[in-house]
């Protein structure tokens, strides 16, 4: 089985902070997902996107504490995992702490290690598909195993745009909060009129 990178572990502290701080912070970060009996899948993440709480009318906590928004509105440094369109899983990583609903969305890596050849992880549907983070991963603490974050070796050149395919939310969907590493080739490429409110 492969091994995975000896990076550090990210700690609570890193998580504990604005979601537009952490959202930045993350590219160029390793998510490490250990399965037994199997290669953990390691991916390098090359694409975020943060959400702020309940007045961000893109982010789920506006609509206060549900069963769906319970890991949301929780401790820092948890997994956030929700479906969308009804098939999709999508991976997020809750911030700020319990009660403030901060969060960022992992929209796409590059492969590591522990992932097939030629698999693609451009778009936050296929990088939880391909990292193996379902639903049933929803709640767990992401600074220890099975899931958890490595530190990046290097800052990269970090690009940013409107938040996408969140156009329903107004003057919110047009916020800068979508951020990305500028020189890779891993990034997702939404139609410009998926950016923001179009």
């Amino acid at each position: 089985m492969s091994v995975p990178p000896r990076e550090p572990r990210l700690p609570r502290a890193f998580f504990a902070r604005d979601a537009l701080v952490v959202a930045r912070a993350l590219v160029g970060c390793l998510v490490v997902h250990e399965s037994p009996g199997v290669a953990a899948r390691v991916a390098r993440i090359v694409e975020t996107e943060a959400y702020r709480g309940p007045r961000d009318l893109a982010c789920h906590a506006r609509v206060g504490l549900t069963r769906r928004t319970r890991t949301l509105l929780g401790e820092a440094g948890h997994a956030y995992v929700f479906v969308v369109y009804g098939m999709h899983d999508c991976f997020n990583v809750t911030c700020r702490g319990v009660g403030a609903g901060h969060a960022v969305l992992v929209r796409a890596g590059e492969p590591v290690t522990g992932l097939g050849e030629g698999v693609r992880l451009d778009g936050p549907g296929r990088f939880a598909l391909a990292m193996g983070l379902t639903r049933g991963l929803d709640g767990a603490d992401v600074t220890a195993p099975p899931v958890y974050l490595l530190s990046r070796a290097k800052r990269p050149r970090i690009s940013v745009t409107p938040r996408v395919g969140v156009a329903y939310a107004g003057e919110w969907a047009d916020r800068p909060w979508r951020f990305l590493d500028a020189r890779s080739a891993h990034v997702s490429r939404p139609p410009r009129g998926a950016l923001g409110r179009g």
